[in-house]
């Protein structure tokens, strides 16, 4: 799977009140390599692309929770697998 696959599953897997926390983090995190960009202390601007995708992927996830379309993820175990691959 994918690199954002993978993160989208991760960020599903959160509970609401850490997604939150990491969209403030990273809301904080986009704003400092802004003011880094107009003071020319930024070498990468790439990472403001990265920072913005980033945030919208944990708004798409919280308003997917608050309509209710998406519900948080179950982590599944070990025996849930194997359980599941004796069905199939």
């Amino acid at each position: 799977m994918s690199k954002i696959g993978t993160s989208l599953e991760q960020l599903r897997d959160l509970p609401d009140d850490e997604l939150k926390t990491a969209l403030a983090r990273t809301r904080d995190e986009l704003f400092r390599l802004q003011l880094g960009k107009y003071t020319n202390q930024v070498t990468s601007t790439a990472l403001l692309t990265t920072k913005r995708r980033d945030i919208a992927r944990l708004m798409t996830v919280l308003n997917g929770r608050a309509l209710s379309i998406e519900t948080q993820a179950k982590k599944s175990t070990k025996t849930e697998k194997k359980a599941k691959g004796a069905k199939s």
